[in-house]
């Protein structure tokens, strides 16, 4: 078996198609000393019908994912960090990993906002696809981390600060759930220490020093991201969490479910905080094994959980840089006969993640009609579930 992996496909460069009223489901989230507001970005949809773009400049980190600077748009603003290829070693595991990322944040800061961090999937880690290590010795990293940019945005215009992180070391050598789990953490430690005024983040995020919540803080992870953001949420592994942050609502995006032999659910057994599961009906990857996720928590869980399956939906269409005509891009689609497009189902992964951050982060449950299924998703067949909690914590 090569070290690195290749599970999961496709995503278009860009995210057409319209977002129902949905997505702008109230007013804009309040910090706990001032309201953030954001509206109108290229990227995000500002009224019923518009049109998702990618902003200016996103091709420009396209190839390489480590540039460094920031792109503006009209509501929102995006930055990247870059420590390096080799900048973090897992105490446990010993893997050698990257700490990059993109943020996205609104324009306009005020207050202390809700973060919410995006870990991708298995993937090609360098552009080159006959790398064999880490750093790349062919080609570039390769920049799954931006194929939810479109995400990012929605969610900054609605006042969240977004981190898509990358993953590529991982990639190339791992395939401990843990790594993922622990690099997530890595990567809030960090940002805690940016919250304190310091730390190497410092230079690059200079304006959002003091303006994050760390008690506010989300995850979404897509395939092998999601089973890491489930493990590092988890009731085992939670209190390796970095103290001063607590993650209070976590989204696992088609995620791989798989329970070693003899092991059980425990490693990714989230009983104690909000988790809502995306999963689609044609998905070549994984299938819509991450439903079992809501299975394990019946009579257990504490806080909901929920889920969406969408209907002739596709594993790779979730990030752009997996979907063709992206380098590299496949369809992993079961059903290429009928399967949806990028788009329409982008645009329903962004309504139905802004309604659960929103209301499990921002304190809105005006959007929980998209979580139970009584307000339909845009432009897409789908089947929700809802398993409410069945005693207190």
């Amino acid at each position: 078996m090569k070290p690195r992996t290749r599970a999961h496909t496709r995503t278009r460069a860009t995210a057409g198609g319209a977002l129902i009223a949905a997505l702008l489901l109230g007013a804009s989230l309040t910090g706990t000393t001032g309201t953030a507001t954001a509206a109108g970005e290229a990227g995000t949809a500002g009224t019923a019908g518009s049109t998702l773009r990618v902003a200016a400049g996103d091709s420009a980190v396209a190839r390489t994912g480590t540039v460094t600077g920031t792109v503006t748009g009209t509501g929102t603003v995006t930055e990247y960090y870059d420590l390096g290829d080799t900048a973090f070693t897992d105490s446990v595991s010993g893997t050698v990993s990257e700490i990059r990322a993109v943020v996205h944040r609104p324009r306009r800061l005020s207050g202390k906002l809700p973060l919410v961090v995006i870990s991708h999937g298995s993937w090609y880690a360098c552009t080159d696809p006959d790398a064999q290590s880490w750093p790349c010795d062919r080609g570039e990293p390769y920049p799954s981390h931006l194929g939810y940019d479109y995400l990012g945005r929605a969610l900054a215009a609605r006042g969240y600060v977004v981190v898509s992180l990358s993953a590529d070391g991982i990639n190339m050598v791992s395939f401990d759930y843990g790594d993922r789990a622990r690099i997530i953490n890595e990567h809030l430690r960090l940002w805690r220490e940016l919250d304190s005024g310091g730390g190497p983040l410092a230079d690059s995020l200079p304006s959002l020093r003091g303006h994050v919540d760390l008690e506010r803080v989300g995850t979404i992870g897509h395939s092998r991201g999601g089973k890491g953001v489930m493990w590092q949420a988890s009731d085992k592994h939670r209190d390796e969490i970095p103290d001063g942050v607590r993650v209070g609502a976590v989204l696992a995006l088609a995620p791989v479910k798989f329970d070693p032999p003899g092991d059980g659910n425990a490693d990714a057994l989230v009983t104690r905080t909000p988790v809502a599961v995306v999963t689609s009906g044609c998905d070549g990857a994984v299938h819509e094994q991450g439903q079992e996720y809501l299975d394990d928590v019946v009579g257990l869980t504490t806080e909901p959980a929920y889920s969406v399956s969408l209907r002739d939906g596709n594993h790779n269409y979730f990030n752009t840089r997996w979907t063709p005509p992206a380098p590299l891009g496949e369809d992993d689609s079961t059903c290429p006969d009928r399967e949806l497009a990028p788009a329409p189902q982008q645009n329903a992964l962004t309504v139905y993640a802004t309604a659960f951050f929103d209301k499990h982060l921002g304190n809105d449950p005006s959007g929980e009609p998209v979580l139970t299924g009584e307000r339909p998703l845009p432009d897409v067949v789908s089947t929700t579930r809802v398993v409410q909690p069945a005693r207190a914590d």
